[in-house]
């Protein structure tokens, strides 16, 4: 079925519709609907099959090959086809208007989006407070191999367009579930042990005694990072298995988390790779 195209000269419903999923959390939560700009994103969201509901552009100015295309091909249930003016105040590209926005369907905040392998590694978040942190985080969960991220209590929001911004578009390849609280993590814990016996849970404090390569990474592992601000909670400290910390030299006594997370991310790249080379040597 093609999309139904509606032509939009001024602020009206449909404008003011698309408008308020990009800077208010609570309309994003009510419609199940957020906002998404860039070349990236919505490359992403296509290639990883998320259900687009509306396209937003302007046919008073040339569209690049790759807009005409994502066009041609669209399955969205909407095309907007704005003013200059309108496409311009809805864009937050300061140098240059987008050539088309995206209003994307949310998934179901459910554990079994992750594919659980022998392999496994998965990311725990807790209350995390900066959607720049956030965004880099899944990037580099992208980057190293992670099977998934949960973020967990109450946190900055998701579907932010400063989140996905900072994922440069990976929020749409990795399966990342926002829950309530720890408590709801507790039952599949319970599930993967059964699973994998040797399944670790780990936990990041710059407190701990143990060095981050004193830990055997090869297992199937569940990563705990803290609020960027209080650090991994006494909750979480308990539901881990062992706690280790990134050797630091310097005055200053800890990481930005997506930082601290890259490193260790990282780690267990490295040494899951030198577990599968060969001659077993270090890479």
């Amino acid at each position: 079925m093609k999309p139904k195209i509606k032509k939009v000269y001024n602020e009206n419903n449909d404008f003011q519709h698309v408008e308020v999923l990009k800077r208010n959390r609570e309309k994003r939560t009510k419609y199940q609907e957020f906002f998404v700009e860039g070349v990236q994103s919505i490359n992403y969201a296509l290639a990883y099959d998320w259900p687009i509901k509306t396209f937003v552009y302007s046919r008073e100015k040339p569209l690049s090959d790759w807009a005409k295309n994502i066009l041609r091909n669209s399955t969205a249930e909407l095309h907007l086809e704005l003013t200059a003016a309108l496409m311009a105040k809805l864009s937050d590209k300061e140098e240059e208007t987008s050539e088309i926005i995206a209003v994307v369907g949310m998934t179901a905040h459910d554990l079994d989006r992750i594919k659980v392998k022998e392999d496994l590694l998965v990311v725990v978040f807790d209350r995390p407070s900066s959607h720049g942190n956030l965004g880099t985080l899944i990037r580099s969960c992208e980057a190293l191999k992670v099977d998934g991220l949960s973020i967990t209590g109450h946190a900055v929001d998701l579907y932010d367009p400063i989140t996905i911004r900072a994922s440069m578009g990976t929020f749409f390849a990795v399966p990342t579930i926002r829950l309530p609280s720890h408590h709801q993590l507790i039952p599949w814990f319970t599930k993967l042990r059964k699973r994998f016996p040797d399944l670790q849970i780990v936990g990041s404090t710059a407190q701990a005694e143990l060095l981050l390569e004193e830990v055997d990474f090869t297992k199937p592992t569940v990563l705990l990072l803290g609020n960027e601000t209080y650090g991994v909670s006494k909750n979480y400290k308990e539901l881990a298995d062992k706690l280790c910390r990134i050797p630091m030299y310097g005055q200053i006594t800890s990481f930005n988390v997506s930082c601290a997370a890259s490193i260790m991310l990282y780690e267990i790249d490295r040494q899951r790779r030198r577990c599968l080379s060969p001659l077993g040597s270090s890479i």
